[in-house]
């Protein structure tokens, strides 16, 4: 019996959590709040994602490190702006069996404090420098607004963070380049739009310089922080005293950085390319690849054989395949199921193609057929198979560009974020409390402006808010 589905197009909210529980993604019915299951074909996709990241990683001189869960109260108390920041959100244990901790334990909200304790004991000259390590961990934050599955969560399972020391300002801010760059690769092979900005100060991570973000969009028009890089000068080495000895034989404390990812970039694949069908998954990615559907009339031996043929073909060739030859549900069924979980390709043999022989392949992106011979089908695979993700690009670019907006006055810019959705640019003096007011006006956030912004753009232009000078295009949108 199939599902009532909702539309992507029409409810996207309540799409997304009926299509990542009935797809098998992610189950959000575990009895702790903000937690979810990663079910077998979530994990995989889960996996795909990470590895991808940890490829990136490893090619660029990143080492895989993993540090413990618990961390020591007196160690994330040691940056005074940081613990300020996470105190309404640390989760403490306090009692181990029925015995009260002498001192409290943090379960891991982010691992800077920890890290920077071994940095300590690690970092000792300057021929130690540079270090780049990574992680791919649970963090704990006791969020105190409604939670979402994958997007706003208590139990954030899916956590990669990297931090790097480094000798100088300079070296450090190099490192934050190659992050934005691995960054702007990984959302790229994902098909994943993107805009990367600077975050205002009042909105930048706690004990940090300087934050620039990732942000999409997604279909109610929403934006979602997808990825964030964070240069942290010596604020972390001076709380922790971590220095170096320099080829002078002076100490210097040294400049950190870190940046960091989670499964909301899952929920960004799955929002982005979704249509009123289910997942829509490119082809790189996904767990399953192909679908092979054998359409069987009673007894049909030889159809299923040449289903065999071709699927154990793929298989060797290294597609991640499947060959659905369930006889309790009808060809139509099968269709609607791989569909619903967003395997890019089905390969659909019968009686005729047997015949022929040949094979109809039915992309998921258009649902255009086209039937090939046995002899060239594997070559017309491949193409096929590229295409769907050059097409799922495309259209996810094409909706996210529509949805960018300039206003230079309050009225609409409300009736943009109100009607139109999306982001919109404004003119601010980069005053702090010119940013809170417009926030406060629209009753959304300022995102930041553009990392590669052109100042000449914004000569001329005045402060929305207070009419001076403006120094930035400065990004609005509501947001998760």
């Amino acid at each position: 019996m199939q599902e009532r589905r909702t539309k992507w197009s029409t409810n996207f909210s309540e799409w997304f959590r009926d299509v990542i529980f009935q797809a098998g993604v992610y189950d959000y019915r575990y009895p702790v709040k903000g937690a979810g299951v990663w079910p077998p074909l979530g994990m995989r996709l889960r996996n795909n994602v990470i590895n991808l990241m940890k490829r990136l990683l490893d090619e660029t001189g990143h080492e895989e490190v993993l540090f413990p869960t618990l961390i020591p109260e007196e160690l994330i108390g040691k940056e005074a702006e940081h613990i300020a920041k996470f105190e309404e959100e640390i989760f403490w244990v306090t009692r181990g069996g029925k015995e009260s901790l002498s001192h409290r334990l943090a379960l891991r909200p982010t691992s800077e404090t920890a890290i920077m304790e071994m940095f300590k004991l690690w970092i000792h000259s300057h021929t130690d420098l540079p270090i780049k390590i990574y992680q791919v961990v649970s963090v704990f934050r006791c969020e105190t607004k409604a939670t979402a599955p994958m997007i706003r969560l208590r139990e954030i399972s899916m956590f990669k963070e990297a931090h790097t020391a480094h000798r100088n300002r300079e070296e450090a801010e190099e490192q934050v380049k190659e992050a934005i760059n691995i960054y702007k690769e990984f959302f790229e092979r994902l098909a994943i739009p993107f805009i990367i900005s600077i975050r205002p100060e009042w909105d930048k991570f706690a004990g940090a310089v300087y934050t620039i973000a990732f942000d999409t969009l997604m279909p109610d028009g929403k934006t979602l922080q997808i990825g964030t890089v964070h240069y942290l000068g010596t604020n972390f080495s001076k709380a922790f005293d971590v220095t170096y000895l320099t080829p002078q034989g002076t100490h210097e404390y040294v400049h950190t950085t870190s940046y960091g990812i989670s499964e909301r970039v899952i929920a960004a694949l799955i929002a982005v390319h979704g249509d009123d069908h289910g997942l829509v998954l490119p082809p790189f990615i996904a767990p399953i690849q192909i679908v092979i559907v054998p359409i069987m009339y009673g007894e049909d031996v030889e159809v299923l054989n040449y289903s065999k043929e071709v699927f154990e073909e793929l298989r060797k060739k290294g597609y991640r395949v499947v060959l659905d030859d369930r006889r309790d549900i009808t060809p139509g069924e099968k269709y609607y199921y791989w569909e619903l979980r967003g395997v890019p390709l089905r390969i659909e043999i019968g009686p005729r193609d047997l015949k022929q022989k040949e094979v109809t392949l039915v992309r998921r992106d258009t649902f255009k057929r086209v039937s090939v011979s046995k002899e060239s089908y594997l070559k017309v695979l491949e193409e096929t198979l590229n295409k769907i993700h050059c097409t799922v690009r495309e259209r996810a670019y094409a909706w996210f560009n529509i949805k960018f907006h300039k206003a230079r006055n309050l009225k609409e810019v409300w009736e943009i974020l109100e009607e139109r959705k999306g982001v919109v640019e404004v003119p601010w003096c980069g005053n702090d409390e010119c940013g809170l007011k417009l926030e406060e006006e629209v009753k959304g956030n300022v995102l930041g402006y553009d990392i590669n912004e052109d100042k000449s753009a914004v000569k001329g232009e005045k402060c929305i808010i207070c009419g001076k000078d403006a120094e930035h295009w400065i990004r609005v949108a509501r947001r998760y």
